[in-house]
């Protein structure tokens, strides 16, 4: 019996050793091959040609970004020509510049990043529920640490349906994802742990309204857009009636419906590679001596936004606003944000705030080609494994934990069997 115990023991601390080291490497990247073992942007550039002829993908646009300036942009469609100043929908990359507008009126002393929301809320309140709402806070909402269970996922309006009014979406969103509820309520304890909602971006975006006197779209344009020219860049379609949209496609190739959105904060943003370009610049000092912030944000604010405030399995993914990649040599955080919606839009932002390098991406037709690519850029020029990456490895890291279970339960039940035969071969 106690030789029994033993061996379980034994194998159970293998288990436990070897799911270790697996998972230990999968985030160091042990199993993974970079894009391209050559260290030149023509090299990457040449990678991604070829991850473009592999598969589908409608339009495309791209920037690597070194020490701050734009160093090669690339262009891709199965249509229409598309360029720097084609606008695009970025799906859920608009949370990014959402926050960086809600840090505005805190700057301000409009919000209090602390205090709750239902302070500044007169058009519509939060529903009751066993927790208290007064913990649902600006921060908890920019980092996702609110307690929303709303799980959203918009899929949009047709063109000729009558879009819903924010108020109406946030009791129960008409266009939720497909199994999503659509209800914006707190669903567990406010602060204690991260939950992803788009529905509170859509909070936020009446947040902003109420505080501001002004429709969410106006005060983006108003107190973000002019100040840092970014002349390609709104949250409504009217305002673009002169400007080239990207077109939208199914992944099967065939053209897609443009969608419209209630929840511009979550995911509704026009913009062009070329205004990316200058929002990626905001958060470096400028080649001119140009503050970091471009005096439209301070420097610590912009700093504070990529301090972790959302955790899961262990690590610090989420700032407000802004995602937390992988760590930087000087203990900061690649940031950005990333999109995705359906019919096929998928966006990348990486940004190294310690070495100003870099890669916006902006497609439609493919629905993952964006972030994996700038994944593959951080793994590329850092041989680390981020956020996004680490979850694209995640069905091969099971499945060796899987195939190293199995060896050390077979070897375990060898060695246990060869050792009762020795000892029954001795009596």
């Amino acid at each position: 019996m106690k030789r029994t115990l033993k061996y379980i023991g034994i194998t159970l601390a293998a288990l436990i050793l070897w799911t270790v080291i697996v998972i230990s490497g999968t985030m160091r990247g042990w199993w993974h091959k970079p894009i391209t073992i050559q260290n030149s942007s023509e090299a990457y550039i040449d990678a991604v040609k070829e991850k473009l002829n592999e598969q589908f993908v409608g339009n495309f646009a791209l920037a690597m970004i070194k020490n701050g300036i734009v160093e090669v942009e690339e262009f891709h469609t199965a249509g229409k020509p598309v360029d720097r100043n084609t606008v695009f929908q970025i799906a859920s990359l608009s949370k990014w510049i959402s926050a960086f507008g809600v840090m505005k009126l805190v700057e301000e002393g409009k919000l209090d990043l602390d205090a709750p929301v239902s302070k500044y809320l007169t058009r519509w309140q939060l529903p009751e529920n066993e927790f208290n709402n007064d913990g649902v806070t600006v921060r908890r909402l920019l980092s996702h640490t609110a307690g929303l269970t709303d799980g959203l996922g918009y899929s949009g309006f047709e063109p000729g349906v009558l879009i819903q009014p924010i108020e109406e979406s946030l009791t129960k969103a008409a266009d939720a994802d497909e199994g999503i509820s659509g209800t914006v309520q707190v669903g567990i304890e406010p602060g204690s742990e991260f939950k992803y909602s788009g529905g509170g971006y859509t909070l936020l975006q009446l947040l902003v309204e109420e505080v501001s006197g002004q429709s969410f779209a106006s005060f983006m344009k108003e107190s973000i857009f002019k100040p840092l020219n970014m002349t390609h860049s709104s949250y409504t379609w009217e305002d673009f009636s002169d400007f080239k949209l990207a077109e939208f496609y199914n992944s099967d190739g065939t053209r897609a419906t443009h969608y419209s959105y209630t929840s511009l904060a979550a995911t509704a943003l026009y913009t062009s590679l070329s205004d990316l370009e200058i929002f990626f610049q905001v958060f470096l000092r400028g080649s001119n001596n140009e503050p970091i912030g471009r005096n439209v944000l301070k420097p610590e604010t912009l700093r504070m936004m990529r301090e972790p405030h959302g955790r899961t399995m262990g690590m610090d993914i989420w700032g407000l606003g802004t995602i937390l990649y992988t760590t930087t040599e000087n203990g900061d955080f690649i940031i950005g944000h990333d999109g995705k919606s359906t019919p096929p839009i998928n966006t990348a932002v990486r940004l190294n705030p310690q070495t100003g390098n870099g890669i916006i991406i902006l497609e439609t037709g493919n629905s993952i080609l964006a972030t994996k690519l700038a994944s593959e850029w951080v793994f590329w020029k850092t041989r680390k494994v981020d956020l996004t990456l680490f979850t694209m490895l995640k069905n091969n890291m099971v499945s060796i934990i899987g195939k190293g279970w199995l060896a050390i339960i077979i070897l375990t039940i060898v060695i246990s069997i060869v050792g009762y035969r020795k000892r029954k071969a001795k009596k």
